[in-house]
């Protein structure tokens, strides 16, 4: 227990005193994360809001797979992406393995079905009186489905931080794609991984603590803002 509580007292300090390598694999974490989720959102929002608003044969079933890839193994995930972009691979030309823009890529995959079902079951929330009330009042189709897309950006937003919160935290993929390469790949869940089995407690506390503090700070910032708009 006194082990436990010098580290944390010395994680604090680290934090406190902004340490060049704590920054440098945190900021880079909230770059591949926020890369990937601004990614799958661009790719999910749409998709969810297609299969939402159109019936066509077969759409239960898909819903049901979308959701049960929710707990998709993020080491299956890294593998798939592994066996594509390493040298043997069919994308191995483009060089990509050991490289941020793999993690990227990987958690990319991971939260995609977690957005696109979440995105479903936002959309399928709303009064479906607010899609007929403003088509009745003049707007087009794409106008409607924006109507409903803002009455259920509290569920969107929600959708978004629990896939962000999904790929910041996840290590094996990280680890199978980017290498923990210091200074290059190395992210927080990897570092911590790492540091631990070092027997560098303080420091993997205090890259825990970051961890944690980022989920929450990027949390309460969408809310804020959802709530002003």
């Amino acid at each position: 227990m006194q082990e436990l509580w010098e580290g944390l007292v010395q994680a604090v300090k680290l934090v406190v005193s902004l340490d060049p390598e704590v920054v440098e694999i945190s900021v880079r974490s909230l770059y591949v994360s926020a890369a990937a989720i601004l990614i799958a959102a661009a790719i999910c929002i749409p998709i969810g809001g297609l299969i939402n608003f159109h019936d066509f044969r077969g759409k239960r079933v898909l819903i049901n797979v979308i959701q049960t890839f929710y707990s998709l193994p993020t080491v299956v995930v890294g593998l798939f992406v592994f066996l594509f972009v390493s040298r043997s691979g069919p994308l191995g030309g483009i060089n990509l393995l050991f490289t941020p823009g793999a993690i990227i890529v990987g958690q990319v995959i991971l939260i995609m079905p977690i957005l696109t079902g979440m995105t479903i079951s936002a959309l399928s929330g709303v009064d479906r009186s607010i899609r007929d009330t403003a088509l009745g009042a003049g707007a087009t189709s794409s106008q409607a489905i924006w109507t409903i897309i803002r009455e259920a950006r509290f569920a969107v937003a929600g959708a978004m931080i629990l896939g962000f919160g999904r790929a910041i935290s996840e290590v094996g993929a990280a680890m199978m794609l980017g290498g923990n390469i210091r200074g290059y790949t190395r992210v927080l869940t990897t570092a911590i991984s790492l540091y631990t089995q070092e027997g560098e407690i303080a420091l993997s506390l205090a890259l825990g603590i970051i961890l944690i503090g980022i989920a929450t700070v990027i949390s309460v910032a969408v809310n804020i803002l959802l709530q002003r708009y």
